[in-house]
């Protein structure tokens, strides 16, 4: 059975390329455009792996990483940054949300499989 991985961006663009390339390499892709949408999605969908946007409406990826953390339900699940936030500060707090990788954009499709071979 094929990896399930969600991947989480409020840039149609975005949320397309990087759909693309795990599909392409052999995954079931389910999105979500928020990080409100991305927790309900994760609960209830079980992927094995989460690229997540930092930058969205509602709830940043932050806090949608902190709160898939806590949460005994998904917190088993490795979370990978996927963001235009290329700080070596914005990638330190990143990992103290709980995130397990951080990609910069435009992100090319070798940096997310290997993440994907690493993690899921």
């Amino acid at each position: 059975m094929a990896k399930k991985a969600l991947v989480v961006d409020d840039s149609p663009a975005d949320l397309a390329a990087v759909k693309s390339i795990l599909t392409d390499a052999g995954c079931a892709v389910v999105t979500a455009a928020s990080g409100k949408e991305a927790i309900e999605k994760a609960k209830s969908e079980k992927p094995a792996i989460i690229f997540l946007d930092i930058i969205m409406p509602d709830m940043d990826g932050y806090e949608a990483c902190r709160k898939l953390a806590e949460d005994p339900a998904t917190k088993g699940i490795p979370i990978v940054f996927v963001t235009s936030k290329g700080e070596k500060a914005d990638k330190v707090w990143g990992q103290m949300q709980g995130a397990k990788a951080y990609l910069v954009k435009p992100v090319n499709a070798d940096q997310v499989v290997d993440q994907l071979k690493a993690l899921a």
